[in-house]
């Protein structure tokens, strides 16, 4: 999917290494910068790749996704806000869904800043009584990070929907994400004493006192990726396994296998915006090569 989307034809060049292209109904800004490669539909202020160069890419998209104008995107960094699941309609909120405004860039000898604003309006009124600003800002380069911050007078629940990219589910184990869960599978609060989690079916879980970075190991792919979280209270973590995955439409039978997200989330605690005080949730990736 990668390949598909740097092939686009270019619709608008907006500076030596950011573009405008379009993916059927979705337009998309594209970075072509010598340290790195990446994209981000306007629609929802959708980070769906972040490709370090000489390195693999460190985001996962399924190839089933659609583009569709409404229609949520599988995989990349969703936003997910002001509801985390299905607390409200559409599921996960709708900020992913809409279209967002493109409202500053910069690049640098090292990789590109972006910025995007999302404001309330008729529709949001509809669904949300609330006045918001929803400002996203995207830092890429080795790194990868990803900043919301939001302006007005709510509370909110809201994740950064992470899908990272590994080489194969069964080989890999993930470390910092905390002893307390909600198995939203079972229904079931559960404490662990594992460090680490490993994965042998489907996995659906919020840790609720969770550290403030995470690692996930990948034997395969000889590296290791950083997961730092800011302003969080929550991390979740999920994969479909085989067989959810071999019944969502926009997930292949045996894409489960090379994704896991771990989100960086604010539920069991929301996020408290105030007309002085406006909040924010930032999440980090970097990811490392590990000695053979």
């Amino acid at each position: 999917m990668n390949d598909k989307i740097f092939a686009l034809p270019v619709a608008k060049q907006i500076s030596p290494s950011i573009s405008q292209r379009n993916m059927d109904e979705l337009p998309l800004i594209v970075i072509s910068h010598p340290k790195v490669r990446g994209a981000i539909s306007l629609q929802g202020a959708h980070l769906i790749s972040w490709h370090p160069k000489d390195q693999e890419p460190g985001l996962w998209l399924s190839k089933k996704t659609s583009f569709k104008a409404g229609t949520a995107i599988r995989g990349g960094v969703p936003i997910c806000w002001p509801w985390f699941g299905s607390a409200g309609t559409p599921i996960h909120g709708f900020a992913r869904i809409l279209p967002w405004e493109f409202s500053a860039h910069n690049e640098h000898e090292n990789g590109v800043i972006l910025t995007f604003t999302l404001r309330d309006n008729e529709y949001t009124h509809k669904l949300w009584p609330y006045d918001f600003t929803l400002i996203a800002r995207f830092k890429l380069s080795d790194t990868c990070e990803v900043e919301l911050e939001t302006y007005g007078n709510y509370q909110a629940t809201c994740a950064l929907h992470t899908y990272l990219n590994v080489s194969d589910i069964n080989q890999i184990s993930i470390s910092g994400l905390g002893k307390h869960y909600i198995d939203t599978i079972t229904g079931k609060e559960q404490y662990t004493a594992e460090e680490y989690l490993i994965f042998n079916d489907r996995i659906d879980r919020i840790y609720t006192e969770p550290e403030d970075f995470s690692l996930i190991r990948d034997k395969s792919l000889r590296r290791t990726i950083e997961i730092h979280h800011y302003h969080h209270s929550d991390i979740v973590c999920w994969n479909p396994g085989a067989e959810l995955s071999g019944n969502m439409k926009d997930i292949g039978n045996e894409d489960y296998k090379n994704m896991v997200c771990v989100e960086t989330a604010r539920i069991n605690k929301p996020l408290i915006t105030k007309d002085d005080s406006p909040a924010h949730i930032s999440v980090i990736i970097r990811s490392r090569k590990d000695n053979p």
